[in-house]
């Protein structure tokens, strides 16, 4: 086999090009006669347009053109792609998503106006001198005072803010209360998971071009789902056929679900292309970010917890709001529900569980996925409340999650929250992270901590997240309006290289490398003979992008689908030439042979005769030597894990210092190692600053006030231990060909939690018994508060 093939820790074949500045990224793409476009945004969150005077503004230098919505009288507003029914029965409040405001704003960062020029500047200086005439009306910003009897509407057309009202599963809810009737314990916490904004590296930029000769539209996109972005605003949004639409993402800065979405500023570059007949560029500005960017989180909950006499789990009861801004986003109605109701059940056998969403428009930024989309919050909610249990009982919190754990031999596991776990081994990764992290030796390390003044806690957390969210006919019924499938069609050329098409795509995954260590492995050639394509709805099959860690487990699934088409086909040329039966027929390490003789022939020389069929089965095969693939998943991925973290807490300050924090996650097969490893590094980052950092926050009139770096802690590198990360405890997926599971959000989801319970532990040991939580973010002001309460 390969050196490179699979569970090889080969590095990243596209970082060479990172460090070495050779990256292409769509704010490098300026093309001939490129005009620039500035959107004129909102500075107030709610208010009613009563008029927009842009004379002085068109009759600056450079100006082209402005637009308002009355330019796009014809065009759709932006489409939301998952309808939640709520537990009623009725469809949730879908308002209109205008590319540009028509009539109101709705929250600071709306945009009103737009202005294309013949440079940036020229566009943003014509901006200023657009007069607006608006009437501000009073905001709603707090998600219950939002559905209170007479709070304004951020919405006129609808009947109140509430989108939808969800229950899940709504026939659990009488067997439920009736449980929480009969617990001998019942515990209760209300929690805060607190907005945060994205901030990848790159910003979004959009490039829309139209070549008026073939009546063709091409948009360049920082995306995540270029063929999902076609579809939406080919089909619903602006009305061009998808074989006049091309839509390209080149090279990627991070995107941590900000940019699978589709945006106002897509659709209006696009369209401004056509209307002007020229390339039309938007480049965001980090400021602009905060407020036209999908946020993540968001979520209040009350959460409890039934036990019965031996402190087994028997019911769980969750009511909770989340924030959906001004606008349904994308994917924002199914985070709060399905991505979060459904993991509510977490690693423990909890026979029953009923969670209820109330999902809010308010006047913010819209809100959808993301790293994690909906398994942070539930898994969340779920380690703080078992956390509270034991203190309250007065028992372990290791002891009482290993009490409760779904034990191996009781998969596949149904839970009452509608899916159905394949496979894990929980006890085995809390064993390997007690390891790790040298457990048996915390009780020294307090006791130096002490000696220095500080106090010393240890926390941990289990998570289990769903992954590839499949398949594409359960999640129609649920109200998902795309297939949840992948595609793949592998190229291989008559010398023997091979070039894939995949529809996923990358934003720092690694996918370059990996995929083509899946296609090495499988046929024995060098990984350096296999180019990746992505990104460009023009050379490869439908897809749907990448999200939800389903690159590998459903990407790479399609690739190994049709790298199989591949290798059959080549079997049945190799039998020609060997002049035997295609059963007969091995394929290892490059070479054809066929079985129990010495005779051969290698790779390259069947290509060769797929492509120059001088000597070729034509009855049986036509040439060449290429197939597509597509790939629906029977069911979710199921990674799981054990996180601990250990923190030392300055009792004149309140500020948190994590001083070890260490992973324990079952991925299945691991494909790269170290790509893994610096997966859970990113996620652990992320909700390590969550945790103690990150905090996006509006004031009662809808003024963002942590709107720059300034304001939003975003967490550096001196903040972070060096993480111990293992994976050694696998339990392979059961029904994908590559036994992989997904690893790219588990840092967020496991580590929140884990850094909370640690200082709740930290405080505990101290004497601050009287602490039972302190909301995210756990800032040195919220911890010494809670100290002196």
């Amino acid at each position: 086999m390969p050196k490179d093939g699979i569970g090889a820790s080969t590095k990243r074949r596209e970082d060479l090009r990172f460090l070495t500045g050779n990256g292409k990224y769509t704010d490098d793409i300026n093309l001939r006669g490129q005009a620039f476009v500035h959107f004129l945004r909102s500075d107030v969150a709610h208010g009613r347009i009563n008029g927009i005077d842009t004379t002085v503004a068109a009759d600056m230098p450079g100006v082209l053109r402005i637009f308002t919505a009355a330019d796009f009288e014809s065009a759709g507003g932006l489409p939301c792609g998952w309808q939640v029914t709520d537990k009623h029965g009725q469809p949730m409040q879908e308002p209109k998503h205008p590319i540009l405001a028509e009539g109101k704003v709705r929250h600071v960062g709306d945009p009103i106006a737009a202005v294309v020029a013949e440079t940036a500047e020229q566009a943003r200086d014509a901006a200023e001198a657009i007069e607006v005439d608006i009437e501000e009306l009073p905001a709603v910003i707090d998600m219950k005072a939002a559905l209170a009897e007479g709070a304004p509407k951020v919405h006129d057309e609808l009947t109140s803010n509430l989108c939808y009202d969800w229950g899940f599963v709504e026939e659990n809810k009488a067997a439920v209360d009736e449980a929480f009737d009969k617990a001998a314990h019942v515990v209760s916490l209300e929690l805060v998971n607190n907005r945060l904004v994205a901030n990848p590296m790159e910003p979004r930029v959009a490039v829309g071009d139209y070549d008026p000769w073939g009546d063709q539209s091409t948009l360049y996109t920082t995306s995540q789902n270029p063929h999902v972005i076609r579809l939406l605003m080919g089909a619903f949004v602006l009305n061009i056929p998808e074989h006049k639409l091309r839509v390209v993402a080149p090279d990627v800065g991070g995107g941590f679900g900000s940019k699978i979405y589709h945006y106002a500023e897509e659709a209006f570059c696009t369209f401004a292309a056509r209307a002007l007949k020229r390339p039309v560029k938007w480049t965001c500005s980090r400021s602009e970010a905060f407020i036209s960017d999908a946020q993540g989180r968001d979520h209040r909950t009350k959460m409890e917890l039934a036990l019965d006499a031996d402190h087994n789990f028997t019911a769980i009861r969750t009511e909770t709001y989340a924030n959906m801004g001004a606008y349904l986003s994308t994917f924002a109605p199914s985070i709060p529900t399905w991505l979060h109701g459904t993991l509510m059940a977490g690693n423990y056998r909890t026979p029953l569980i009923y969670v209820n969403v109330k999902a809010v428009f308010t006047n913010t930024v819209p809100v959808d996925a993301y790293r994690g989309a909906g398994r942070p919050e539930a898994t969340y909610q779920l380690e703080r409340i078992i956390d509270k249990a034991a203190r309250d009982l007065g028992v372990d919190p290791i002891a009482l999650r290993r009490q409760n754990f779904i034990k191996p031999d009781q998969y596949p596991y149904q839970t009452p929250v509608a899916v159905v776990y394949d496979t894990g081994n929980y006890d085995a990764t809390m064993d390997k992270l007690l390891e790790i992290t040298d457990h048996a030796g915390f009780a020294a390390r307090a006791a130096e901590s002490a000696n220095r003044g500080k106090l010393r806690g240890f926390g941990v957390a289990s998570y289990i997240e769903a992954c590839g969210i499949a398949p594409s006919n359960l999640v129609g019924q649920l109200g998902a309006r795309a297939g949840l499938y992948e595609s793949a069609t592998i190229r291989v050329n008559a010398t023997g290289s091979i070039s894939v098409y995949t529809g996923s795509h990358s934003h720092g995954q690694g996918h370059e490398t990996t995929f083509a260590q899946v296609v090495a492995d499988m046929i024995g050639v060098d990984a350096s003979t296999i180019e990746i394509h992505h990104g460009d709805t023009s050379n490869s099959p439908m897809g749907m992008g990448t999200y939800g860690s389903r690159s590998l487990a459903v990407g790479g699934s399609a690739i190994v689908r049709a790298t199989n088409k591949v290798v059959d086909k080549a079997k049945k040329i190799a039998a020609h030439l060997l002049e035997c039966a295609p059963e007969d027929i091995e394929l290892k390490d490059g070479k054809f042979s066929v079985a129990g003789t010495d005779k051969s022939v290698d790779w390259s020389g069947v290509t060769l005769a797929a492509y120059v069929p001088h000597n070729y089965p034509l009855e049986d095969l036509e040439p060449g030597l290429e197939e597509t693939a597509f790939y629906d998943p029977s069911n979710f991925t199921y990674p799981a894990g054990a996180y601990g973290c250990e923190v030392e807490i300055d009792p004149e300050t309140g500020k948190v210092d994590i001083v070890g924090f260490a992973a324990a996650d079952d991925f299945g097969n691991v494909v790269n190692p170290m790509i893994v490893e610096g997966q859970v590094h990113g996620g652990l980052a992320q909700g390590i600053g969550q945790a103690l950092m990150e905090n996006c926050v509006f004031d009662d009139s809808g003024q963002l006030l942590s709107g720059s770096f300034m304001d939003y802690a975003m967490p550096r590198a001196d903040d972070f231990p060096g993480f111990k990360v293992d994976h050694s405890c696998n339990t392979p997926c059961t029904h994908n060909p590559l036994g992989v599971k997904g690893c790219g959000e588990a840092g967020a989801i496991g580590s929140p939690p884990a850094v909370v319970n640690a200082v709740i532990d930290a405080l505990h040991r101290a004497g601050h018994t009287h602490v039972s939580h302190i909301d995210m973010p756990l800032t040195p002001s919220r911890v010494w508060a809670a100290m002196q309460k």
